[in-house]
């Protein structure tokens, strides 16, 4: 565990979920101030609005925090721009390979972080000087892959080198134990973290997790070569006869345009895309980012064995 801790400064081996929408500076500085490391999602966002955030999460805290940055953006040029600037302590990387960046970034002292659905692609980034990798399994909200946490975690493990950030399924202590178990230096969470008070998303779309049970994690748009897992509700049941209806790919993503704002922004939780992960039905009250990682660091612990006093991570 203090790998990763130590490489970025940290308390606790506990990663938040650079979530589209959510993962904004308010629950990024509240995880940061609890020991783990917060990430604000710049999604599609523009740099302007990524600036701002970062900025607004200096003010709430002094410890590390990260980025999130979708490399399939059309702004992924100007926000890596800001983050130089900005000076932002940790990048994580999702949908894309960060290898043009890799320079400028290292040269800046800024760590990178690359989500990974394979082995292959864990091996690539290391080679191009990747700190550390999250090896992200199908159990996760939001886009996924094709193998599971419990698969891909001690394959990556094996194959690279560098610290590996386990993700997918986990959220309490066994999870965590679990993650560490089979090597990973470290666990990303998102869904637990879609109820922390300081998670600024309609009262609707928290409500909405806490009462999800355990098969309401569906996986749609596989056809489109993106899937995307979100719980059940009016939108997956109408992509799922698109489905199987044989529609386009063209159809099938202008479906769902703007699903995933209406249901952050606007709270509407039966025609917007709820993303959450398998373990939604785990989950079932709201709490601080505090509570959260007292929570998870007391469970791993005590399922491990160790003695609270004796280790800070």
């Amino acid at each position: 565990m203090k790998t990763i801790c130590e490489l970025l400064n940290i308390d606790y081996p506990i990663f938040q979920g650079g979530m589209a929408w959510v993962a904004t500076h308010s629950i990024a500085a509240a995880v940061s101030n609890a020991g783990g490391l917060g990430i604000i999602a710049a999604g599609h966002a523009p740099a302007d609005w990524v600036r701002n955030e970062i900025r607004a999460c200096k003010e709430k805290t002094n410890k590390p925090f990260g980025v999130n940055v979708m490399l399939l953006s059309p702004y992924v040029e100007e926000v890596m721009q800001v983050i130089l600037e900005e000076k932002v302590p940790v990048v994580t990387t999702g949908a894309g390979n960060p290898g043009k960046y890799m320079e400028a970034l290292k040269a800046a002292s800024i760590k990178v972080i690359p989500v990974v659905p394979s082995v292959a692609l864990a091996k690539r980034m290391e080679r191009c000087g990747a700190d550390a990798v999250i090896a992200e399994g199908c159990e996760s909200g939001g886009h996924i892959g094709e193998l599971t946490t419990m698969a891909l975690v001690p394959q990556v493990v094996d194959a690279v080198s560098i610290p590996v950030i386990a993700a997918g399924g986990i959220a309490d202590g066994r999870g965590m134990a679990a993650a560490f178990m089979l090597g990973a230096s470290g666990v990303q969470i998102g869904t637990r973290f879609l109820v922390a008070e300081e998670c600024n998303i309609p009262a609707s779309y928290k409500e909405r997790v806490i009462k999800a049970s355990d098969i309401d994690a569906v996986v749609t748009g596989r056809p489109t070569g993106h899937p995307v897992r979100s719980l059940r509700n009016s939108l997956t049941r109408s992509f799922q006869k698109l489905e199987k209806e044989g529609a386009s790919v063209e159809e099938l993503e202008k479906h769902g345009t703007g699903a995933l704002k209406r249901a952050v922004i606007d709270g509407d939780v039966q025609n917007g895309s709820v993303l959450a992960g398998q373990i939604s039905g785990l989950i079932k009250k709201e709490q601080t980012a505090e509570e959260i990682i007292e929570d998870l660091m007391s469970g791993v612990k005590e399922r491990l064995g160790l003695q609270v006093e004796g280790i800070n991570a």
